[in-house]
């Protein structure tokens, strides 16, 4: 009967699938755990209950959350929800604009920011320009193209089948122009046809095969040709998809109708779309053709301009990019979602995507041995907390990446690859969050809190959700402002003391005896759960085995409460025995050192662990590591 000492240092493998309990033989295995709720795991391989949520503001409803930085000192939120764009800054809401954009279509809008300005994009929507000026004003307008002598430099593309002929009655002035079969359609009333290359603008549609329109320039000649095309981009085409910024240049990713093709604008001169002939600066436009389905899906701008289509991610090349030597090359095939916008997130110079079957986070990263990206699936051995991902955001101070599911819960990411760390935890609350935006240092998400729609900000200084504090000079026992949380029981912390919980009516709360300052929120629970013990070398796998927890050993760090179950039901523990004695009705201590507990009985179910921490107490934990001493018997 071997006594075994199994110490466990980190989580830095993070919560591991039920999938891989007969694989003791993984690094992953003694890193990782069975299940880590609410908690944030530090690279340095600690984790510590997670950040409670400060409300912020109530959302009219649905929609999305977007990060907008002016400059390094001015940062904004933009809600996006149906018909407007509510925009916050330090949690004020400084204006609201109009736009056009209904609940259904949020989910597929994309975006990409330049300076003071946000471009805005949906396949079925005219694409927007949001910007903010110097004195503070916002607008947002349509894309306005560069115009020289009343001719658009906006994209064209030749739709029709390429036997059709155009016949202009005139080459100036007022015109009708005739189609040699039906190609014309109510919609292109006010769209620009460019014959033999020279503009004109539709003024009305008379039938499927002829138009009004007015010459912009004087056409070549009145007979009929087969040299025409139209913008590329209109109500009865459909619009741009995605765009980004890169090397100088506006790129657009794909259409409704065009949904393989890039634009490049000309260089240095970002709404000039005119292909000219072909010289260095010049606009570039291109169609990705192979042997699958490749609609474009997302654009980003890193060390080569990366596209992510719904089949393929690809790579294009060119120092600098120039209508001679672009070049486009596949680089592997997973496939971005369709039915929705993920944003694809740098972390550390990988791009990180989600994939088209929604159950994987890739990394999109570059080698120097292969002279071409790699994408590694992140969520390999966390595929259970991965699935149907609605949106995304990477804190960078914290080194999470949050991954926000369709079911409202979210996945985070440590993420820190010069130590070799991707540890992932699940995050839940009383509610279904739908969003996630970093704004600077800042992690806000949106949360539908029973039919409620709040914005929330992540605070380390809370240990509730929704929440809000309250500060007074002199102790009080009634405390308002509380709106957001109507009918709800909330928990109370007053002056550093957990309170018994409170109904919030009509927007207050009354706390006896009174205090001085309370957080006032909705409670969540942290768990942690190691996986089973490795005995790998004690008989095989260890299957089988009977295994005796003698005792356990926790090392913790700045902790207020910790409630333990070893086998026979959870109990607090009395930490202020590591630590000054805690008087009674006073603030908890914050202890940090070794907590030993003796433990009982022979459990022979080697799939379970042998210890579990489940704390809904909003007070400070932090768990460095734990240490097991074992027995085991066959």
């Amino acid at each position: 009967m071997p006594r075994i000492r199994q110490d466990k240092t980190n989580f830095t493998a993070g919560e591991i699938s039920r999938r891989l309990l007969g694989r003791s033989d993984l690094r992953a295995y003694d890193n990782g755990a069975l299940t880590l709720r609410n908690v944030f795991i530090h690279p340095t391989g600690g984790l510590t209950r997670r950040a409670g949520m400060a409300y912020a503001a109530t959302a009219p409803g649905p929609g999305r959350l977007v990060a907008f930085e002016f400059n390094t000192e001015q940062t904004y939120l933009l809600a996006f929800s149906e018909g407007k764009i509510d925009i916050y800054q330090a949690d004020i809401l400084v204006t609201t604009v109009t736009a056009p954009w209904t609940a259904a279509q949020i989910t597929q809008i994309t975006w990409t920011q330049s300076a003071d300005t946000l471009l805005i994009c949906h396949p079925e929507a005219g694409p927007r320009k949001l910007t903010r000026s110097g004195l503070g004003v916002w607008t947002l307008a349509p894309w306005a193209y560069f115009t020289e002598s009343d001719l658009v430099r906006q994209p064209y593309y030749r739709f029709g089948d390429t036997a059709v002929t155009l016949t202009p009655s005139a080459t100036s002035g007022a015109i009708s122009v005739t189609a040699s079969a039906a190609v014309f359609d109510p919609l292109h009333d006010g769209t620009r046809l460019r014959i033999a290359g020279k503009q004109v603008l539709v003024t009305g549609v008379v039938s499927a095969t002829q138009v009004h329109a007015t010459c912009q320039e004087t056409l070549s000649a009145t007979a009929a040709t087969a040299n025409w095309d139209e913008q590329a981009f209109s109500a009865l085409r459909g619009w741009p998809v995605s765009a980004a910024f890169h090397q100088d240049r506006l790129v657009i990713g794909g259409s409704r109708d065009l949904p393989n093709r890039l634009w490049l604008s000309r260089s240095a001169d970002l709404w000039n779309f005119d292909l000219g002939t072909g010289e260095d600066d010049e606009a570039i436009e291109f169609g990705i053709l192979s042997d699958q389905v490749n609609a474009i899906r997302a654009l980003f701008s890193g060390r080569h301009l990366q596209v992510f289509t719904s089949g393929a991610e690809w790579m294009v090349t060119g120092d600098p990019l120039t209508p001679q030597n672009i070049q486009l090359n596949r680089q592997t095939r997973i496939g971005s979602p369709t039915d929705r916008s993920v944003a694809p997130r740098d972390v550390d110079g990988a791009t990180l995507f989600v994939s088209r079957n929604g159950r994987e986070i890739r990394e999109f990263l570059y080698t120097i041995t292969e002279q071409a990206y790699q994408s590694t699936d992140l969520a390999l051995l966390a595929r259970h907390l991965v699935h149907d991902p609605v949106d995304q955001d990477f804190d960078q101070q914290r080194r999470l990446l949050l991954v926000v599911m369709a079911d409202g819960s979210a996945a985070v990411l440590t993420a820190y690859r010069a130590e070799q760390v991707t540890a992932w935890t699940r995050l839940e609350t009383d509610g279904a969050l739908a969003s996630v935006a970093v704004v600077g240092n800042q992690v806000y998400c949106l949360v539908d809190r029973a039919g409620t729609w709040t914005i929330e900000r992540l605070d380390d200084d809370l240990a509730l959700d929704a929440a809000l504090v309250g500060d007074s000079e002199t102790p009080e026992d009634t405390w308002s402002g509380l709106d957001h949380l109507e009918g709800r029981t909330v928990t109370v912390v007053a002056d550093g003391v957990v309170r018994p919980d409170a109904i919030v009516a009509v927007g207050q709360i009354v706390v006896d005896p009174p205090a001085a300052h309370v957080e006032v929120g909705l409670p969540f629970t942290h768990a942690i759960e190691p996986l089973p013990p490795n005995l790998l070398g004690q008989g095989g796998t260890g299957a089988g085995l009977a295994v005796r927890l003698i005792e356990v050993v926790f090392r913790v760090e700045q902790t207020a409460a910790l409630r333990v179950d070893l086998g026979r039901g959870p109990y607090e523990l009395p930490l202020h025995r590591l630590g000054p004695v805690a008087l009674p009705e006073a603030a908890p201590v914050l202890v940090s050192g070794d907590r030993r507990l003796k433990a009982l009985g022979w459990p022979r179910d080697g799939t379970k662990p042998l210890w579990r921490i489940e704390q809904e107490t909003p007070l400070p934990f932090t768990l460095l590591s734990a240490t097991t001493f074992l027995k085991v018997d066959d």
